[in-house]
């Protein structure tokens, strides 16, 4: 199979890893790619929402597959213009892709549908939101309607904090993504991630992991993209798992397919754990990253096969996934200045040595010199991950793996996992 793969970061780096280790595979293409992804295929620089581009591509590669990575080329409608072409896609279209590009629609949607999840109101001027606080208590929940590469969330903890953040949200901060905010119920519990693979018809649970938002130790500083990840996590059991997928996956497969977009691709559930049962706290239409790196890790199954059949409509041909009996931690190395301001330009060595078995440096925000110098260039800079038979040995390796790692003013977290280790 020929087989696009669209995207530049960690995520995307994961997906070719796994995918170049299938027999089925004759050419993989990365667009635009990243300098880690190099070497497990061709790179060509077209960006992930250039879609005219990478139709163009599909088409002159003759590519029996393209797999979409990043949101953004969702929200850019590529599934809906490689459809028109006749070419097979993994990823859902631009209306079902409403599901991750606006927290609004998602909230109606979850209410429309009777999808279990926390109070909310939507506000496109600062006076309105600042009045509806009242509503709520805190810890107060702020998010930008759209994509914010996962930067526009603010828990607050008093009134003061929630409208400043109003004000920033709806200032301009985050562009478009902020022309209105969301400001929800804070949920009690503990947060998990689980994804379901659907083919516009059928759908089935694939893996489960638990990540960590905040920037710093001990869950502390501004939510990023996602600071690491770890699997599988105590949290889910199989009591849990067929909780959520019985009660949020299922349901969101079918009411987006009777609103007129039947959904293809993977989806993300985010949800809070709480005394109640799992609540909805918000939808990816897309493998996470970091969560893709542990998944990829940890799966035994061709990767390929999936992405085909969920392309394809054909699903229900294949048994549910294989997973090693292994835990997998991925950990997170980031820019100075990250969330708000990353730093580019430092230069990175020792990511590209043996580390022994069970280590693998996924490349996220990384450029390369014409010298051959690896630098920085990214929030999110390399992605260090490592598989083990029991979690606390994955993640001594993964951590043994960054201290090799060199990156002047980068940071990492040094607690990813915490919650797996105290129980």
């Amino acid at each position: 199979m020929n087989i696009l793969l669209v995207g530049s970061g960690g995520r995307e780096h994961a997906l070719a890893w796994k995918i170049a280790q299938s027999p089925l595979l004759s050419r993989l293409v990365m667009a635009p790619g990243n300098p880690g992804m190099a070497a497990l295929g061709e790179v060509v620089p077209v960006k992930a929402t250039d879609v005219v581009g990478l139709v163009s591509l599909a088409r002159e590669m003759a590519a029996d597959l393209v797999v979409i990575g990043p949101e953004s080329a969702v929200e850019a409608g590529l599934a809906d213009a490689l459809a028109a072409a006749g070419v097979p896609c993994f990823g859902p279209s631009q209306a079902a892709g409403q599901l991750e590009s606006s927290k609004a629609f998602t909230k109606a949607f979850a209410e429309r549908h009777g999808l279990p999840t926390g109070a909310y109101v939507v506000c496109d001027e600062a006076a309105a939101a600042k009045a509806a606080l009242d509503r709520f208590s805190p810890p107060y929940v702020i998010k930008a309607d759209g994509l914010a590469a996962g930067k526009g969330v603010v828990i607050a903890q008093t009134r003061a904090e929630a409208e400043a953040a109003i004000d920033d949200t709806l200032g301009g901060r985050f562009g478009a993504a902020g022309a209105r905010v969301v400001i929800e119920e804070f949920l009690e519990g503990e947060i998990g991630s689980l994804f379901a693979l659907c083919d516009g018809t059928t759908s089935m649970v694939f893996g489960h992991a638990q990540d960590h938002k905040r920037a710093y130790d001990g869950e502390k500083g501004p939510n990023t993209g996602g600071m690491g990840t770890y699997a599988p996590a105590p949290l889910f059991t199989d009591e849990l798992v067929d909780r959520v997928r019985q009660e949020l996956a299922e349901p969101t497969f079918a009411a987006i397919a009777a609103e007129g977009a039947p959904y293809r691709g993977v989806l993300f559930v985010e949800f809070m754990a709480t005394r109640d049962g799992p609540r909805l706290v918000e939808f990816n239409v897309r493998f996470g990253d970091p969560e893709c790196q542990v998944l990829m890790l940890r799966l035994e199954s061709d990767l390929v096969p999936y992405l085909t059949a969920c392309a394809k409509g054909e699903l229900d041909r294949l048994p549910a996934p294989v997973w090693r009996d292994q835990a997998a931690v991925c950990v997170v190395m980031a820019a100075e200045g990250y969330p708000d301001a990353p730093i580019a330009g430092a230069p990175i060595t020792g990511s590209d040595q043996a580390f022994g078995d069970g280590v693998v440096v996924f490349h996220a925000g990384t450029a390369k010199d014409a010298d051959g110098t690896l630098r920085v260039a990214g929030g999110r800079v390399l992605n260090v991950c490592a598989v083990g038979p029991d979690f606390p040995m994955a993640r001594k390796a993964a951590y043994g793996a960054v201290d090799q790692i060199e990156m002047p003013g980068g940071f990492y977290r040094s607690d990813i996992g915490w919650r797996a280790l105290q129980r």
